[in-house]
């Protein structure tokens, strides 16, 4: 059995609850991008549910589309459930329309019942049940107690022989006869149990959608072309289309028209409005965030809250994590002095692997787990449609969609979420160009970092406390505006060379504002996103702890290897404005960037091990003791925004790409980027100064 449906009609929600699993669910188009699979227990019997991606047609050519099409064409369903969204049936008809031309056996689910009666909606579901000729059943997915009906109609259409009869789409006379034309062929190719097909098959003849059709000829095993009754048959069809003024270009819309027209007629007859203007509250609340004058304003607002609450809220739990690590640390080596093992491996075990990967948990997940649930709420909400609206005409203007603002949304959380995140993009090109760029962007681990330099060496030159925390806002703002233009700029490149391209259309429903369900939203973010992320960056931390630790100690004459790697890089570092230390310590810092700022520390400290200074006076002694000056600061946050992404990134990169070219682009594209921004800014210092 499938679930198919638009995007945000609580497809997802469904699935979980009939299921039991926890399928990610949000208040945007785009949330499960391929099919998702679990199984409902009824009665005796065991029925497998697989969540298909949303879609809003099943006529074009984007990934979720083709997903959805071939599965409940080839995937032999027992039973398809289309869910629709009660508080805009007429919509969502489209779809329903569509499927009834491709599946015998159906159900339409209309979702949302509550939402339709807090706006005034009544559906007369018997009526409805009759105009399409399946069964129909009302439900609201966020109450589990009222999808027991529709378990119950699932259940019997599963186990009984009976299809159900859904009553087709009569297109306009000509389509019907160019139709009529050419079943008798292609029933005659087809086997008996797919002989349902027949007339969905003659449309996409007659459309002629290359991809379509190709489709078809893989799964049922046929060849149109090499049947020449048939292609005489579709010749002389396209003809009589062509006297009647109807192209291939111009046959979709003529099919689209007609079931649009069925959809409002049906609507008409079995939904009543008490209140016309029931979305009268959510237009007047768009007219502000959608504005041109405050949209990307309260954007920024909004994001800028977001940061704040991270990083202000993370910085408790950070040092909690912190002390219980250091406690734990002193059982740790109690036990192991207990155990007879060699020195040199204690020192690997505990000042390597341990302090790195608890450094990395104390520092990632805190922002990580203040975040993506600040991040889930505003999804949950309905608000990142909105920003993808808002933002469309600029992405637009790199050649790009406005979605990739989104999925650059996720990276300020984690540069591999967001990465992620960015399979709700149709465009193949698009998706890659999004991929590419999402590390222009800081994530969470960066933040810190950048927080550091900018209240010791910015904030620091200002007396008061206020105006020092404004001026290291300020300047911490101006990055991330960096960020968020080198995205675009790097975004435009891309689209001019090695991906070419156009915008692809953009599709966008702006769905309704709801009231986030808090307790889902934390556990949901926290396990889906969070912990995730976290578990990916500590499997990469912990190896390379070992290697940090075998730079820091083993020495060659009266060096570390450490010491000879930064001596080497000296001379490229000083043309950044930098040192050998903190370009070595970038680079050990692949695993995380968290552990860039202690191995600075332990380098000029020479103690062999990471150091954890949470004093900012004690820390900016240090760095001005070995030669930071304002443009070393200037040039470092320069470079902690624009360098090769994480290990976990990269990771994640090579995973959703499948290629290891795009991981290596991916990599150089912000390095280069970074190096000649610090090489210019250290120029024109020095031409300044």
């Amino acid at each position: 059995m499938q679930l198919v449906g638009n995007p945000n009609v609580g497809k997802s929600t469904v699935f979980n609850a009939l299921t039991g699993m926890h399928q990610h669910t949000g208040n945007w188009p785009g949330k499960t991008v391929a099919n998702a699979m679990g199984l409902c227990k009824k009665d005796d019997k065991t029925l497998l549910l697989v969540d298909i991606p949303g879609t809003y047609s099943l006529m074009s050519n984007s990934e979720e589309e083709e997903i959805a099409r071939d599965y409940i064409c080839f995937g032999n369903p027992n039973t398809t459930v289309i869910i629709v969204d009660a508080t805009c049936l007429e919509r969502n008809l489209n779809l329903v329309f569509q499927t009834m031309e491709i599946t015998k056996n159906m159900i339409v689910c209309v979702n949302l019942l509550d939402e339709a009666k807090k706006k005034g909606i009544s559906i007369d579901l018997e009526k409805l049940e009759y105009l399409l000729g399946v069964p129909v059943v009302g439900t609201t997915a966020r109450k589990p107690k009222t999808l027991k009906h529709l378990t119950d109609v699932i259940y019997q259409n599963c186990i009984s022989t009976f299809s159900s009869s859904p009553k087709q789409i009569q297109y306009i006379p000509i389509i019907e006869d160019c139709i009529l034309m050419l079943s008798p062929v292609v029933s005659s190719m087809l086997e008996k149990e797919r002989q349902y097909l027949t007339r969905w098959i003659c449309l996409k003849l007659l459309d002629g959608e290359k991809t379509i059709l190709s489709s078809i000829e893989k799964h049922l095993g046929i060849c149109f072309t090499s049947n020449a009754f048939l292609m005489e048959k579709l010749c002389e069809a396209r003809e009589l289309l062509k006297k009647n003024d109807i192209t291939q270009s111009t046959f979709k819309d003529k099919m689209i028209t007609s079931i649009m027209q069925k959809a409002e007629d049906v609507t008409k007859q079995v939904v009543t409005y008490q209140k016309e203007t029931y979305q009268m509250r959510d237009r007047k609340i768009d007219k502000i965030l959608t504005s041109k004058r405050f949209g990307i304003p309260i954007m920024i607002l909004f994001l800028g809250v977001i940061f704040w609450l991270t990083i202000t809220g993370a910085n408790y739990p950070s040092s909690l994590l912190s002390s219980f690590f250091a406690f734990l640390e002193e059982k740790l080596v109690y036990l192991l002095h207990m155990i007879p093992i060699p020195s040199w491996l204690f020192d690997i075990l505990i000042n390597g692997v341990y302090r790195t990967v608890t450094w990395v948990v104390a520092v990632m997940l805190p922002p990580m787990a203040i975040f993506f649930p600040l991040f889930t709420i505003l999804e949950d909400l309905g608000y990142l449609p909105r920003i993808a609206f808002n933002l469309d005409n600029v992405f637009r203007k790199a050649c790009t969609t406005g979605k990739q603002a989104l999925t650059m949304c996720m990276g300020f959380g984690c540069n591999a979420a967001g990465v992620v995140g960015c399979r709700i993009i149709d465009s193949p090109r698009e998706r890659l160009i999004a991929i590419l760029t999402n590390a222009f962007v800081p994530c969470n681990g960066r933040f810190p970092f950048l927080i550091t330099v900018a209240t010791i060496f910015i904030g620091g030159y200002f007396g008061s406390n206020f105006g020092s925390s404004i001026i290291s806002t300020l300047c911490v703002l101006f990055v991330i505006l960096l960020g968020i233009f080198m995205t675009l700029l790097i975004s435009k490149l891309l689209s001019k060379t090695i991906l070419k391209g156009v915008p692809s259309s953009f599709v966008l429903e702006l769905p309704p504002y709801r009231k986030p369900q808090i307790g889902k939203v934390i556990i949901r973010s926290i396990f889906d996103r969070t912990l995730y992320v976290l578990g990916r960056a500590v499997a990469v931390a912990a190896p390379a702890g070992i290697i940090i630790w075998l730079f820091a100690n083993i020495h060659l004459g009266d060096m570390s290897i450490l010491s000879y790697v930064a001596g080497f890089l000296d001379p490229f570092a000083k043309l950044m404005g930098l040192d050998g230390y903190i370009l070595t310590a970038f680079l050990l810092g692949f695993p995380a960037n968290e552990i860039v700022l202690p191995i600075i520390l332990m380098s000029y400290m020479q103690t062999g091990t990471l150091v954890d200074l949470e004093d900012l006076t004690s820390i900016g002694q240090i760095l001005i003791q070995n030669g930071w000056t304002l443009l070393t600061a200037i040039n470092v946050m320069i470079f902690t925004l624009l360098h090769f992404p994480c290990s976990t990134t990269l990771l994640t990169i090579q995973k959703e790409t499948g290629k290891v070219k795009w991981t290596i682009l991916s990599f150089l594209l912000p390095t280069v980027c970074g190096i000649l921004l610090c090489m210019f800014t250290t120029f024109c210092y020095h031409i300044i100064v």
